[in-house]
């Protein structure tokens, strides 16, 4: 079977999605255009209802400017302003810039070289007019026992160089003492009320005992060096903009690791990454944008929440007959359970190294905690009341990822948007303890290589479209979902189980690429329809009859594609019969192990699919470009192949060996065989209870009448 590996690069984001009303029934989907670009325009979703999903390029240099003093690293030492720390008191050569006792004003924009130890004082920039200030930090120790060690209150830029070759250390106290209680600012060991921007190659240690690391009310911009952030609460800020060029950042976070805040401005809010190395471990969320995060490359490594295994532990939504085992009919076996039993209640995440002080999420622009002149993070009363969020990627618009690595484990969504998420490229190790990746509106996957090793449900969206990328999912419950509304865990959790409903409205899209499923509940479970054109999918799972390999409300019309999925019998449904493709659906009387070579062959020999399941099965659904009207085949199991499998798919080789289970015509656009041959389509729920040839195996989901397709009876047509 050559035909079913299949690939397509893709370089279009998202944009926009939006479900409108149309009249009448139509069913058509677009193909990629070429190699290197994947087109999704327009599909039918189910009767009157019509998805318009529309895509192109954005990336973080369309959202953000670095310019040539964002980059600058070099100074004058004849023209530059030295500063000379010295235990408590400070010496300043040259102008612009006073010091008394421990602390340093610098009331001008120019070049200022920091060097020495401070061991309790601050460096204040409060430049009344719109000139930059120059930092260098040329090997200093800052430290502030109730304050910000830098404090800057006012300037048009401030950027901070890490020289070459030299390690800064800034660290501040737990408690602060404010000069204005009402204010109670600053709130971060580097704390800036204007644009900052950090260059340079050397070393950045923070340790933000009372609150953030870094934080900047504006913009945040990092261009390079080597930055380690230990916070109480969140470790880095930009209110405005978080951008980020280069660099090596390793991030110990009791809140968010970075984040993005301004909620009030569409254009603000967001996070912008060209690449960079990024090591986070966040009790709260990994990277959050309230509007925007977009990443072009990079390589990133997130813990969240403590992980996937401090997830909390949910049910999936197998509760339906509670009896009915992988062999369909009541064979005493109780559905598979969801959740996964090594996930247990998430613990209190330990303290970062040197780290005082756990602090929940709080929500961007709410009220200081605590009004008085003294106030300590861990007693922030806002913080209290809000649900944590421990997701991995998160914005509360776009995320659009072009590329890069990442290395996901979260006790939450690996990639959550309350918006819509793109993926085009990039290289993804997920481990989450919700959702691989989650959009309240639409998924959109066209690159890259994703591997979910661990989820409750592995792709989730309003609305779902693949048109490329090499896709594996592991899931608890189901594998890819479209649904609508949000996910707010706090609010939409009943009982530990996902109330993210569907609103019958939604369609999943596959144009391209590849996709693998390996789930407990549903394989593809649509609330609305399915729409193939193109791609490979394999579906292995689920083994309890109450759940279905695919699962859909509207209907499934496949137009070309390779698709194969093995599972249970139960709530079987194969691809609507409006569809133009030739599709097979089988069910055997028995289960079927694991591993067992289905083959299907043609009158000439020739193999239109061989694959090795990887879990017990009961029922296979094939639908291939070579299945052809008029043709006749046979299926057999069992036996060996000499190709090479990928995903349980043998592409190549010769299949032998095996045991004929049923040999048949094709007549109609979907072919239903039992083990006496082709059945008759019947309406209901199939054969009956009982350990017939079906039981429930074959029948139309009994809260769905006949909308999934025509299944067939349970036995042969009597």
């Amino acid at each position: 079977m050559n035909k079913f590996i299949m690939a397509s690069k893709a370089g279009l984001i998202l944009l926009l999605a939006a479900v409108m009303s149309a009249c009448g029934t139509s069913n058509t989907a677009s193909t990629p255009a070429s190699t290197g670009t994947a087109a999704v325009t327009t599909a039918a979703a189910q009767s009157g209802t019509t998805a318009n999903v529309q895509l192109a390029n954005v990336k973080a240099a369309d959202l953000v400017t670095f310019d040539e003093e964002d980059t600058a690293v070099g100074w004058n030492a004849d023209s530059a302003t030295t500063v000379a720390l010295n235990g408590t008191a400070a010496t300043v050569t040259g102008t612009g810039a006073t010091a008394s006792g421990g602390t340093v004003a610098i009331s001008a924009g120019g070049t200022y070289v920091l060097s020495g130890t401070l061991s309790d004082g601050q460096i204040i920039v409060d430049v009344q007019d719109d000139s930059s200030v120059h930092l260098v930090l040329n090997g200093v120790e800052l430290a502030n026992n109730d304050s910000a060690p830098v404090y800057v209150k006012e300037a048009g830029k401030v950027i901070m160089t890490l020289e070459a070759g030299t390690e800064n250390t800034v660290t501040d106290g737990e408690v602060y003492v404010f000069a204005d209680a009402a204010a109670e600012e600053p709130g971060a060991a580097i704390f800036s009320k204007a644009d900052l921007t950090i260059n340079g190659t050397g070393t950045l240690k923070v340790t933000g005992n009372y609150k953030d690391g870094i934080s900047s009310k504006d913009d945040l911009k990092i261009v390079s060096g080597t930055i380690e952030v230990q916070a109480a609460d969140d470790g880095m800020v930009g209110k405005d903009l978080v951008a980020v060029q280069d660099g090596n950042i390793t991030i110990k976070a009791k809140g968010d690791g970075i984040k993005s805040t301004n909620d009030e401005e569409a254009d603000k809010g967001i996070i912008a990454i060209s690449g960079g190395t990024f090591d986070i471990t966040a009790v709260n969320d990994g990277i959050q944008g309230e509007t925007s995060l977009v990443i072009d490359g990079g390589t990133y490594s997130l813990v969240t929440g403590g992980g996937s295994a401090n997830a909390e532990v949910k049910t999936n939504d197998e509760g339906g007959f509670a009896g009915m085992g992988e062999g369909g009919g009541m064979r005493g076996q109780a559905p598979a359970s969801g959740g996964g039993a090594d996930q247990a209640a998430p613990p209190e995440m330990p303290a970062a190294d040197g780290v005082a002080g756990a602090t929940a999420e709080a929500e961007p622009g709410a009220a200081p905690a605590d009004s008085s002149a003294k106030a300590s993070a861990d007693t922030t009363t806002a913080t209290e009341t809000e649900s944590a969020s421990a997701k991995g990627l998160k914005a509360g618009s776009d995320i659009t990822v072009n590329g890069g690595s990442f290395t996901l484990d979260s006790a939450d969504d690996a990639l959550h948007s309350n918006s819509n998420v793109s993926i085009t490229n990039g290289e993804f190790e997920i481990k989450a303890g919700d959702d691989g990746v989650h959009a309240d509106s639409l998924t959109a996957i066209a690159g890259g290589t994703m591997n979910i090793t661990k989820s409750y449900e592995g792709i989730e969206g309003g609305d779902i479209t693949i048109s490329g990328g090499d896709t594996h999912v592991v899931a608890s419950d189901d594998g890819v979902n479209v649904s609508g509304g949000n996910d707010d865990n706090a609010a939409q959790t009943t009982g530990g189980q996902d109330q993210f409903s569907g609103s019958g409205s939604g369609l999943l899209m596959i144009s391209g690429g590849t996709l693998t499923v390996d789930s407990i509940g549903d394989g593809l479970d649509s609330n609305g329809s399915v729409v193939m054109s193109g791609g490979t999918v394999v579906v292995n799972g689920p083994t309890a009859d109450n759940n279905g390999s695919l699962d859909y409300d509207g209907t499934f019309e496949i137009t070309g594609g390779y698709l194969v999925v093995a599972g249970s019998a139960g709530m079987l449904q194969a691809p609507t019969d409006t569809s133009s493709q030739y599709s097979v659906a089988m069910t055997f009387t028995d289960s079927q192990e694991a591993g067992q070579l289905v083959n299907l062959q043609d009158s000439d020999g020739n193999t239109i699919a061989t694959f090795a399941p990887a879990k017990s099965y009961r029922a296979v659904v094939i639908s291939s470009p070579d299945l052809k009207e008029g043709g006749s085949y046979t299926l057999s199991t069992g036996g060996t192949s000499t190709g090479t499998a990928v995903d349980g798919l043998y592409a190549d080789g010769a299949y032998s060996g095996g045991t004929k289970v049923v040999s048949f015509d094709i007549s109609d656009s979907v072919t239903w065989l039992n083990e006496s041959g082709v059945t008759t389509a019947t309406q209901g729920m199939g054969g009956g209870m009982g350990g017939g040839r079906g039981g429930f195996g074959g029948g139309a989901r009994p809260d769905r009448g006949t909308a999934g397709g025509t299944p067939p009876a349970g036995d042969d047509a009597q």
